[in-house]
Formats: structure tokens, C-alpha cells, sequence
């Protein structure tokens, strides 16, 4: 018997006004699978993703997760989802070790998570800093650790590393391999680093215009040359981003 989905996304439409951010897209995804969503600006992956989170509602179509749908299950389900957003506000006048037994507290979580997670994050000699004094990368480590606190079964990750410097960026990276290793955590990535999506991610999804474009494993969508609308001029490997812009006609942070 074949593995159920953890999530499943059926055929789901949105719209703000005349716009239609979400055109009838289906998605599944696995336990333990780490997938990264792929577009440009404007192109449905927030509002694909906000609907997965329940933050926003489908027009037309279904999600569930752990086959439930969110409606009548809202506190289920918020306790199997870690959120990262691409920026954390804290309050600057609590300490490193002040600001995860706040967020613990929420989840009825004790110190003994605090501690195993604050060495996962790797900001045990910043226990004691205070949140305005840490740097991006230390930010977006400790947000990470908040949305890892409740051991969650899914973990939403939204431009975690933009604006971060490479050595940060991996330290992020590492976090999330240790975690692809050690749990059957599920991962959704919004990214605009192809990098990131190759070094972390077992599937990748193409969105533009409120659709998926191309979906599958990285091997599998770089396998075929003759999948490319537009081919290289030049004879080299193709690469994800050469399959992003032939597809969508424009680079990821257009």
C-alpha cells in the first residue's frame, strides 16, 4: 500500500479582484519530502503557499493536510506546521533564551525543547544576547529554531536566507540537511536562490501566472534538453535556472 500524502492540493483556485493569482493547481506531497516552489514575482507561489498555511482560503478546489482540510481542524493542524517568514520581528529587549520560552510557552513546550533546539540553531553563546544585537543570519536562525520548537511534521519556509551573506546562507542549510536526515519533517521552500533549491530540495515546482509550469525531481526536469522551449546557444550543462527562464521568459527576480 502506497504511502498517503501529507499534503494534497486539489485543483485550487484564487482570486483578489480581476486578479487570478491561483489557477487551478494540483500538488502532493510526500512525508519527508523537502520541496521547493519556484517563481517569479507575481507569479501565485505566496498565496499557493498562504493557503497551504490556512491563512487564506481557496475560491474553488481542496487542500488537506494529514488528510484533514482546515476547516474545523484550525488548532490540529497549526500543531503539526513550523512557519519561517522571510523577516521575524522580535522584541529586541528579551535575550536569545527569553524569546524561545516565550514562543514555547505558546505550545505548552518546556526547557528541555528550548535546549535541544538552541544547540540545533547552534546559538548556545548567544544565549544570553539580546535579539537587537544578533546579526541577520543569527535572526534567521533563531526564527527557524521557533518554527522547529513544536517538532512540527511540516516545516514553511518562506526566502529564509535572502539578504543573507553565503556563510549564513549555509548555516541555514546545514540546519535544514540535519533536519532532511534525522526527522520525516516535510519541507515547502520559497526561494530565489536555484542553489538552494538544488542543494536542499528533492522536488521542485514551477509556478508563473497562477500555474505550475513543470514539476518534478531536479534529475528528472534536467534529464531531457528537448523539454526546453527555448535551448543554450552554448554546449554546456543545462541547469535549473536555464529551465526556469526558457519556461517562464524571465529570470526569478524579475
Amino acid at each position: 500500500m502506497s504511502q498517503p500524502f501529507i499534503i494534497e492540493v486539489r485543483n485550487v483556485h484564487k482570486s483578489f479582484k480581476t486578479v487570478q493569482a491561483v489557477r487551478g493547481i494540483d500538488l502532493c506531497i510526500s512525508p519527508g519530502q523537502f520541496v521547493a516552489i519556484l517563481g517569479p514575482n507575481g507569479a501565485g507561489k505566496t498565496t499557493l503557499v498562504e493557503m497551504i498555511e490556512g491563512i487564506q482560503q481557496p475560491d474553488r478546489g481542496d487542500i488537506f493536510i494529514m488528510g484533514k482540510t482546515w476547516k474545523g481542524n484550525e488548532n490540529y493542524l497549526r500543531n503539526l506546521i513550523g512557519l519561517s517568514l522571510q523577516e521575524t520581528h522580535f522584541i529586541d529587549k528579551l535575550n536569545v533564551w527569553e524569546t524561545l520560552r516565550l514562543f514555547a510557552s505558546f505550545f505548552g513546550i518546556g526547557k528541555a525543547r528550548c535546549e535541544e533546539v538552541l544547540q540545533l540553531i547552534a546559538l548556545e553563546e548567544k544565549r544570553k544576547a539580546w535579539v537587537v544585537n544578533l546579526s541577520g543570519g543569527q535572526r534567521q536562525r533563531l526564527a527557524l529554531g521557533i518554527a522547529l520548537l513544536n517538532k512540527p511534521k511540516i516545516l514553511l519556509l518562506d526566502e529564509p536566507t535572502t539578504g543573507l551573506d553565503p556563510n549564513a546562507r549555509r548555516e541555514i542549510w546545514a540546519i535544514l540537511l540535519k533536519l532532511k536526515d534525522q526527522w520525516n519533517t516535510s519541507l515547502i521552500l520559497t526561494t530565489h536562490y536555484m542553489e538552494e533549491a538544488e542543494q536542499l530540495c528533492d522536488y521542485i515546482v514551477i509556478i508563473d501566472h497562477g500555474k505550475i509550469l513543470k514539476q518534478g525531481t531536479i534529475t528528472g526536469l534536467l534529464g531531457d534538453i528537448q523539454d526546453l522551449p527555448v535551448k543554450p546557444v552554448e554546449t554546456r550543462k543545462i541547469t535549473l535556472d536555464d529551465l526556469f527562464t526558457s519556461l517562464t521568459g524571465r529570470h526569478l527576480h524579475d
